[in-house]
Order: C-alpha cells, then sequence, then structure tokens
C-alpha cells in the first residue's frame, strides 16, 4: 500500500542559489509528542516551511504528524539516523521511500549507506543523508568513543566514504562545512543542526555556529531547534535565524 506521501511533489534536495531563505531553515520538532510538536506549527504559520521529526518525536507518534505535516504543505526532514544490518537498513529505506519525507538520515558508516543507497527506489524524492559526527561531540568525546585523530578528520573520512557510497547529502556542523564541500564537490547537500544566534548558550552542543557563518561556510539548509521552540515568541525567533541565513548568503 503506497505511504501518505505517494506521489507527492518534493523539492530538488541540493537548492537552487535563489531558493527562498525559510526553505532553507529546518525547524526541529523536538518536543514528547505530535500535539506538542503541532503546536510549534500552528504558532510559526507560514514563518518556517521544513521541520524535522527525530527520534524522540517518531516514536511517540512522530509519523503520523508527518502526514499531516504533509498535508498542511510542509516539507518533513526524519532524522531516522539509521544503523544496523544492511539488510534492516535497505529495509527501513524502502518504508520511508513514499513516506512523505523529503530527508532521512543514515549513520556515515560504509555499509549502511551502501544499503540506503541501493534499496531507495527509483525516482524517489528521499534525499539520504550520511550523519558524520554529532554536534555535541569533539576530539574529546571521539578518542573516548576509540577512535583515533581529530573530530575534523573523522567528518572529512565520513563525508569521502559518503560520496562513494552515493549518498545524497551530510549532516555536519558548520564548523566542517567548508572542508566538506571540498571532499564531497558540489552537488552534495550540506545539513547543519547546532545552529546558535549570537549570543546563545551553546547548552549541550559543542560545535555550534550562528546562522551566518553556517550558510556562509557553504551550508545548505540549517537545522534549528530550541533557539526557536522555547523562545517566548518562535515566529520573531525564526524570522531572526532567516535575516541571519541572508547576511550568510550575502557573505559567499
Amino acid at each position: 500500500m503506497a505511504g501518505p506521501g505517494a506521489g507527492l511533489k518534493v523539492a530538488t534536495p541540493r537548492p537552487p542559489a535563489d531558493i527562498d531563505s525559510r526553505d532553507r531553515m529546518i525547524v526541529a520538532l523536538d518536543r514528547p509528542t505530535p500535539e506538542a510538536a503541532m503546536e510549534v506549527v500552528v504558532r510559526l504559520g507560514d514563518v518556517a516551511s521544513f521541520y524535522k521529526i527525530g527520534m524522540e518525536l517518531i516514536y511517540a507518534g512522530g509519523l503520523g504528524l508527518l502526514e499531516r505535516l504533509v498535508a498542511r504543505g510542509k516539507k518533513v526532514f526524519l532524522d531516522t539516523k539509521l544503523l544496523d544490518i544492511d539488510n534492516s537498513v535497505a529495509g527501513a529505506v524502502r518504508s520511508l521511500a513514499d513516506s512523505g519525507a523529503v530527508m532521512a538520515t543514515v549513520h556515515a558508516y560504509p555499509a549502511a549507506m551502501r544499503a540506503a543507497v541501493a534499496a531507495k527506489p527509483a525516482g524517489s524524492d528521499l534525499a539520504l543523508l550520511g550523519v558524520t559526527v554529532l554536534t555535541s561531540m569533539d576530539d574529546a568525546d571521539i578518542a573516548a568513543a576509540g577512535y583515533a585523530g581529530t573530530v575534523r578528520d573523522l567528518v572529512a573520512r565520513r563525508a569521502a566514504d559518503a560520496r562513494a557510497a552515493g549518498i545524497d547529502g551530510i549532516v555536519a556542523s558548520a564548523t566542517e562545512a567548508a572542508e566538506i564541500r571540498r571532499v564531497v564537490g558540489p552537488d552534495l547537500l550540506i545539513v547543519t543542526p547546532g545552529i546558535r544566534p549570537a549570543g546563545a548558550e551553546a547548552e549541550d552542543q559543542k560545535r555550534v555556529a550562528t546562522p551566518a557563518a553556517a550558510i556562509a561556510a557553504g551550508a545548505d539548509y540549517l537545522v534549528v531547534g530550541r533557539a526557536i521552540t522555547s523562545s517566548d515568541d518562535p515566529a520573531g525567533a525564526a524570522e531572526n535565524i532567516l535575516h541571519g541565513i541572508e547576511a550568510g548568503l550575502a557573505a559567499r
């Protein structure tokens, strides 16, 4: 049976230079229930057009929310962070291919990415993104996890693996965006979380950047969560992010 997004026309994954700034801003709906997430969507109204549904919300009924957002004309990024045996990753991608989501993530391990790419049906509009190193991690964290070298080294290696696997894009901190662009070339997407307005606290993130700096460094899309969703004025906070995106584009 076809999913809720069957037949849906979505944007080309790599945005053209003249894409509207609001289509580069992905609002992370990191809320415990679909109802709480939908309250954010309603408050933002037309200011935001693109939303991320992550693991917390996926496990709380977020796939149903995906259908509701698509029905409202919104684009959805499913932050699935797939990593399992090849057969399981492939099955998950086939299940997501006609869900209505325009992006989904897989951890940037070569076998997992190859399985995901091979499983995506021909003609699917779902962009598969390789998650390199979480923005909450620094050099000490990856050393504790058993990796040699620096975060920058590991991100570059995983970006090269992603390109070789035929993945559609990369998820990484803006601090590595310029290096990633050199590694993967002009065609792959770069999606950057860990976005904080100037002067904001980093909170549990360690590799952060302002919206303007991230876009100027080469990011195509920015994932912004608490800076918008925890604000007393989420629409105003989102507008400030959009101004930063426009400043970053002007600085390229």
